[in-house]
């Protein structure tokens, strides 16, 4: 997909953050945009935005209320959006939550509300858009993160999800050929969303400290860098050097990555048990 004139895309998550960034990108690059989230003064807000930067006359602009853990309501939502605005050319699967702490604090209904979320919401949502697109193909996006690859303290149900969404997305690029489908995933680092600042109210200490090891990006840099991902059909796409580093590093030395992040854990937990 080298062009995205006139192409359509529907993003979930596409209310604030990676997603909305990503809408934006989008709409100046001449798609119709389809964004989807639960919260409806976002989404009317958010796709105003969307629309005030439109590059041609003609483009379509739309918003969706969509719980995508609820597969129901996904099935009902895509449906009704193909039959407005026909499939999408590009499906970017962005809604997703994190909530850190330390595995003991988390219960199993937490566990299981995380992976409605980040895992089965990517499920749902390409359950539904998949016997519209199978004819004519496009291109779906997966939302990871450097905690797909990497676990990381205080992040454990949020890692199990997010490793979970590398294994799906690779077992559908290889079902998806057929259909002329391609498939990649987004892997972000630490980014300037609502959904960080959230985060940061529940860290662990040695969380924050391994946090600070990267560079915070803007939702901006992340979209450029999943747009251009995009274009050169990536099977992964990594935002930012700092994340490339980590990912070489992790795949080519893990050892080494091990070591890093078990010396600053245990600074941490040893200042904690004195």
């Amino acid at each position: 997909m080298k062009s995205f004139m006139n192409k359509t895309a529907y993003i979930t998550g596409g209310s604030s953050g990676i997603g909305l960034s990503a809408a934006l990108e989008l709409s100046k690059a001449g798609a119709n945009v389809i964004i989807f989230a639960r919260q409806k003064p976002r989404l009317k807000e958010a796709i105003l935005a969307v629309q005030a930067v439109q590059s041609v006359v003609g483009q379509k602009f739309s918003w969706y209320r969509m719980d995508v853990a609820d597969p129901s309501a996904v099935k009902k939502t895509i449906a009704k959006a193909v039959k407005e605005f026909g499939p999408p050319d590009l499906l970017i699967n962005c809604a997703g939550r994190a909530l850190p702490g330390e595995f003991e604090e988390i219960t199993a209904a937490r566990l299981d509300e995380t992976m409605k979320i980040n895992l089965y919401g990517i499920w749902h949502t390409v359950s539904a858009i998949l016997p519209h697109i199978k004819k004519n193909g496009g291109h779906i996006v997966n939302v990871s993160s450097v905690t797909g690859f990497l676990g990381i303290y205080g992040y454990t149900d949020y890692s199990a999800s997010k490793f979970a969404v590398l294994g799906l997305s690779e077992a559908m690029r290889s079902e998806f050929r057929k259909y002329k489908i391609s498939v990649s995933v987004l892997c972000p680092p630490d980014t300037d969303t609502p959904g960080f600042a959230t985060e940061n109210l529940t860290k662990p200490e040695a969380t924050r400290v391994l946090s600070g090891n990267a560079k915070l990006m803007s939702p901006e840099s992340v979209a450029r860098a999943l747009i251009k991902g995009i274009r050169k059909n990536r099977k992964m796409i990594i935002a930012g050097a700092d994340t490339k580093f980590i990912y070489y590093a992790k795949r080519f030395a893990p050892w080494l990555v091990d070591f890093i992040i078990n010396r600053q854990v245990d600074r941490v937990t040893a200042r904690q048990v004195r």
